[in-house]
């Protein structure tokens, strides 16, 4: 069954939830492809009219191009979504990473990154009105190799190898749209350039594509005020990961695991936006609260890592300190990890971003404002936004999703009412105009 009157195709798809945006703003995914056959099915069952395409990008190229010619059926395909996967971006600058590779100092090229490349190869058989991409900032000053095996920005070489587009790039913050969660990603629009030659607005400014920020960490006349956890799950019933019983409730997806007892301390006397490592003596007849803090430094290779030294044992009683810690009954010694694991979140604020470890205390703050767990798995459905849309947790056979497989999908994909309004953004200023091109051609004729 059609879903509108725009037609796409998605690349690197995974489960589906990012093409939730494109279903919600009147676009019918004809084609996907995925590499992993789990997250595959739960897009089947979820998109029943897509014809899925499982397996390595770089082997199915022919036969993602033959089945969008096919489903296209001579139609104009209006977007190509590609969200390559993100996990071998560098955070250094494109200068510098270039000289430590070129100096022998950094390890080579992850071949992750090198899958975007393939990309225009299909685009230039099919040849969309649009090719959207969505990652993470980092895409900007990734590095691959171009087919002379020379390194090159990817960002550019993506463009040189689709000449027909001209493309334009910018770091999103999702929580500036009303999402109640802080997500930066780099979203990067190829617009044809005869569709480009025909709209003077994006013509002198390509950038007019992206949708104005509607809210701010900074509100006032203009923007409206970020959108926080507490206004976005805390009606939900209270959970606490002591024991079974009140580590549940009769919500679907809305539980969480017990906690083993050491842990359970631990969090429990973490305060608001605070990290457990930082916590402070809880002996009644000490209560000391001046204990070092935890922190960071750089170690003798010039490298920002989290202290070693911070202290396990109260400096007045020397009781031990409810600090995340390894080992037993006066051989502990302070467990390695971020600053921000065993965070409490902020509940005045949106939720910092959801990774694949969102079910977890040690995960980057995620343990709940104000009660001693983590997220639920519903929670985190909700702090996602995929509650706005219609979604079925199973796959394609009828067997329900594995929370692992639930925790993966939301953790690998952006909140799709962002990306809706992006992509409402996008159509309305780029594909409007083709749609007058394409009116003024039939009339001609």
């Amino acid at each position: 069954m059609k879903t509108g009157n725009r037609l796409g195709v998605s690349l690197f798809a995974s489960s589906g939830i990012g093409d939730l945006a494109l279903r919600s703003t009147g676009t019918e995914v004809l084609v996907a492809s995925e590499l992993l056959p789990e997250r595959a099915s739960m897009f089947q069952r979820n998109y029943p009219e897509t014809k899925m395409i499982v397996g390595d990008i770089r082997e199915k190229i022919d036969d993602i191009v033959t089945a969008s010619r096919m489903r296209l059926a001579g139609r104009n395909l209006d977007i190509l979504f590609a969200t390559p996967p993100c996990q071998g971006m560098s955070k250094n600058g494109r200068g510098k990473l270039l000289r430590g590779v070129r100096d022998g100092l950094k390890d080579e090229l992850d071949p992750r990154n090198q899958l975007a490349t393939f990309v225009p190869e299909i685009v230039n058989q099919l040849n969309p009105s649009l090719v959207v991409f969505e990652n993470v900032p980092e895409m900007e000053s990734t590095l691959v190799e171009d087919i002379n095996k020379e390194l090159v920005n990817l960002l550019d070489y993506l463009q040189d190898l689709m000449p027909d587009y001209v493309g334009v790039w910018k770091t999103i913050e999702f929580a500036d749209y009303g999402v109640p969660q802080r997500r930066k990603r780099l979203i990067t629009v190829f617009v044809r350039r005869d569709i480009l030659s025909n709209n003077s607005k994006l013509v002198y400014n390509l950038s007019l594509v992206f949708p104005p920020q509607t809210h701010s960490n900074k509100p006032g006349l203009i923007y409206r005020p970020w959108v926080s956890v507490n206004e976005t799950i805390g009606f939900l019933p209270t959970l606490d990961a002591k024991n079974e019983t009140t580590a549940r409730s009769e919500i679907p997806y809305h539980y969480v695991s017990v906690l083993e007892a050491r842990k359970y301390w631990w969090v429990s006397n973490t305060k608001p936006n605070k990290s457990a490592f930082d916590n402070q003596c809880v002996n009644a007849e000490c209560m000391f609260d001046e204990n070092q803090a935890h922190g960071t430094g750089r170690n003798s290779s010039g490298v920002n890592s989290a202290n070693t030294t911070t202290p396990i044992y109260c400096s007045r009683c020397e009781s031990l300190l409810p600090r995340p810690v390894v080992g037993v009954a006066g051989e502990e010694r302070l467990m390695k990890g971020f600053t921000s694991a065993y965070k409490r979140m902020s509940g005045d604020l949106p939720a910092s971003a959801l990774t694949t470890n969102l079910s977890y205390v040690m995960s980057d703050q995620k343990v709940h404002p104000s009660q001693h767990r983590p997220l639920s798995l519903y929670e985190a459905m909700v702090l996602h936004t995929i509650t706005d849309f219609k979604w079925i947790w199973e796959l394609s056979d009828g067997k329900k999703a594995s929370d692992k497989l639930i925790r993966e999908s939301i953790g690998e994909s952006i909140p799709p009412r962002g990306l809706q309004i992006i992509f409402s953004s996008i159509f309305e200023q780029a594909l409007n105009c083709e749609k007058s091109l394409n009116s003024d051609a039939t009339r001609a004729g």
